[in-house]
């Protein structure tokens, strides 16, 4: 039955990604509407001990998510280098454990909260309540050197990047099969393990069976060569400048930026131990229904850039009122919008011009 229902959501998600495509003025929405990723996170039957190591039994127990692809999907080619991810929990943390391959493994930077995605590195954003507001950023280099950050909202919605915020519980290990900053021998890998409280994501309790949060993680490789003994970027001749890095991740956005948090995947909590009797994902019914009411935003930002002024009805967004079961209200001034979704057992999605995304379910009687 459990599986039945799954398939039933599935389809019904690829089903409301064609209809909201055809119903845009084209195909450059697509990208941003497609079905995410997602993983189930078991419980660690045994202490992980922070080391980088990966030695404790639990992490053999998991499997590894989908290996990286381009930021922007199928439109660039695959990447260089592998780059897979396991998580597990237990009733305080999240544990990630990261295995980036590395022909030469690069780092120098080695104080807390530099701007760590000027070397290579591995990044984990995390969105917990799934609003797309006051979410997470965690960067490390293969020197174990990290960049914390809470972001208040999205750059495109005016946020700014808290670099004074600090994850005040986080450990991490990192280990080389390779030599750091050699360029005379070639590497084999890096390997990061990291502890994430629950606590530092402003979330007081354990994860209930089957909650769902959002995540994603990206790479930065930038193209490097030997100079003088050490690595340094490969500049472009005609501009003197580095080229531009490489970034690969688990959800492909399908744009060059990560702050897209609608668009990360998913991670849905079991209190299934690693190893034990596997559990399906269930697709959240507000990931489903709420692609419509992103296609709202994405339209009505479009519009604004063109009119000066966001659009007061359906019509002019060239949407119609009702899509797949979704009922759409719509309410703007020239600078501001809200969006409700109304679904038939009575919950509501909300969506306005900052991008905060929520739902709030029918009150049972």
């Amino acid at each position: 039955m459990r599986r039945k229902k799954m398939l039933i959501l599935i389809v019904s998600l690829l089903f409301l990604a064609h209809v909201l495509c055809a119903q845009s003025t084209g195909k450059e929405y697509e990208h941003l509407l497609a079905p995410v990723k997602n993983y189930v996170v078991y419980q660690s039957k045994t202490p992980i001990s922070i080391d980088g190591k990966v030695e404790e039994p639990d992490w053999k127990q998991v499997k590894w998510i989908d290996d990286f692809a381009d930021i922007e999907g199928d439109k660039k080619p695959a990447p260089l280098y592998r780059t897979r991810v396991k998580m597990l929990h237990d009733a305080t943390n999240l544990y990630i454990l990261a295995e980036l391959e590395e022909p030469h493994i690069w780092a120098t930077y080695d104080t807390h909260d530099l701007i760590i995605y000027h070397e290579n590195d591995f990044e984990v954003f995390i969105d917990p309540d799934g609003d797309i507001h006051n979410y997470f950023e965690y960067e490390l280099n293969a020197k174990n050197t990290l960049l914390d950050l809470k972001m208040p909202m999205p750059y495109r919605n005016g946020g700014r990047a808290d670099i004074h915020w600090n994850s005040k519980g986080f450990e991490s290990a990192v280990c080389l099969e390779g030599t750091l900053n050699d360029p005379t021998d070639k590497d084999k890998n890096w390997t990061i393990e990291m502890k994430i409280p629950f606590a530092d994501l402003e979330v007081h309790q354990t994860p209930s069976d089957g909650q769902t949060w959002k995540i994603d993680f990206s790479r930065v490789e930038w193209q490097t060569h030997f100079v003088d003994g050490k690595y340094e970027k490969v500049k472009n001749p005609s501009t003197g400048h580095a080229y531009p890095e490489n970034n690969w991740v688990w959800n492909p956005p399908g744009l060059i930026n990560m702050h897209y948090p609608e668009r990360w995947a998913m991670i849905q909590f079991s209190e299934k131990e690693a190893g034990n009797k596997t559990v399906d994902f269930k697709m959240p019914r507000e990931e489903v229904a709420g692609k419509f009411l992103w296609l709202v935003y994405y339209k009505q930002q479009d519009f604004k850039r063109k009119n000066g002024r966001y659009a007061n009805n359906l019509k002019e967004l060239e949407l119609n009122e009702e899509t797949a079961g979704i009922k759409i209200e719509i309410s703007a001034t020239a600078q501001q919008f809200t969006a409700k979704g109304l679904l038939k057992d009575g919950s509501v999605l909300l969506i306005d011009e900052t991008g905060l995304f929520l739902t709030k379910n029918k009150t049972n009687e």
